[in-house]
């Protein structure tokens, strides 16, 4: 019997080194790290975007000067004082005095809220419609035809004289039902969202299409899911990016026709400042007192170029192809 030989290594086979092991920490970390959601990835994306940070936070600042600056600045909106009227930017009035000589702090303020109210409101209404019209006319197809004809009717119809005749139509009967100030706001608010639901209803119908097609959807299908759980469950929550950029865009057109509706006088009475009022208001004192028209133009340039921006850093955040790899 012959003694064995010595088991010898291989020379291609390198005994494993500290370093080594130490290289393999990384790759071992990342593989046990827990995979990012979706929403991290947006909020990742969205506050890379120096624009929409930007247009959040001065759109934030608004906000909260309207709605929480009464409680910190005590004068009221309608108190005349005509020893102060006319009067230019001082400590007492930081922005100055209109001709009865009420604050004009006090009333952008007041004149903000009603602004951004009506936006917000107007937003949503239109956001319902058209989410309504794009997931009906993109699901079901024989109901597609008609209800996009409908659309494009309204897409037609020239947008300010068809507002002008719903003022005059309904500005009345409005007012005596619910009063004059609730009344307009109703008027102003549905007038704003029947006339601007329609790019929302084709952009939502457009993603419902090709989502329709897509495996999850058809495989839900094939088991027998009903139209209704199909739609809530697997339709809307896919739909909701251009819904969120809509509704960021919506607000900022609802605030400048709702401006554009006050300025030509057809919108709130002068007792009730809107910045579009405020702004119309001063254009019988641009000569003597010109900063008056100052301060309602950039509170409302502003605002509209905030959430421009934020609708455009939500649609690059929401959109996979222009997220950073």
């Amino acid at each position: 019997m012959t003694d064995r030989e010595p088991l010898v290594p291989d020379e291609g086979l390198a005994p494993a080194s500290e370093a080594t092991i130490g290289a393999a920490g990384p790759l071992r970390d990342t593989l046990t790290t827990a995979p990012r959601s979706q929403w991290r990835n947006v909020w990742d994306q969205f506050t890379h975007h120096k624009g929409a940070m930007a247009g959040g936070i001065i759109f934030l600042l608004i906000v909260f000067a309207v709605f929480l600056g009464p409680f910190f600045w005590t004068l009221e909106a309608t108190q005349i004082d005509i020893r102060a009227r006319n009067q230019g930017p001082s400590l007492a009035h930081p922005f100055g005095t209109d001709q009865l000589g009420r604050d004009m702090l006090a009333r952008m303020m007041e004149g903000g809220r009603t602004s951004v109210s009506v936006g917000i409101a107007a937003m949503l209404l239109a956001l319902f419609v058209g989410s309504f019209v794009g997931v009906v006319a993109g699901y079901f197809r024989r109901l597609d035809s008609l209800l996009m004809r409908l659309t494009d009717l309204f897409l037609a119809l020239p947008l300010l004289p068809l507002l002008l005749v719903m003022m005059l139509l309904f500005r009345e009967p409005l007012s005596a039902a619910f009063g004059t100030e609730q009344g307009i706001f109703i008027l102003i608010v549905c007038a704003i969202g029947i006339t601007s639901w329609m790019p929302t209803a084709r952009i939502v119908r457009g993603d419902v299409l090709a989502l329709k097609e897509r495996e999850f959807v058809l495989a839900a299908r094939s088991i027998g899911t009903t139209n209704t759980k199909m739609i809530a469950r697997h339709i809307l929550p896919n739909v909701l990016s251009p819904i969120m950029v809509s509704a960021t865009l919506g607000i900022a057109n609802a605030i400048i026709t709702e401006s554009a509706l006050s300025f030509l006088g057809l919108g709130f009475p002068p007792d009730f400042p809107t910045w579009g009022r405020l702004l119309f208001d001063a254009t019988d004192y641009l000569q003597q007192y010109p900063s008056r028209v100052v301060w309602p133009g950039v509170a409302i340039s502003l605002t509209v170029l905030s959430v421009n921006y934020l609708g455009d850093g939500l649609r690059d955040a929401l959109d996979p192809r222009s997220r950073s790899r």
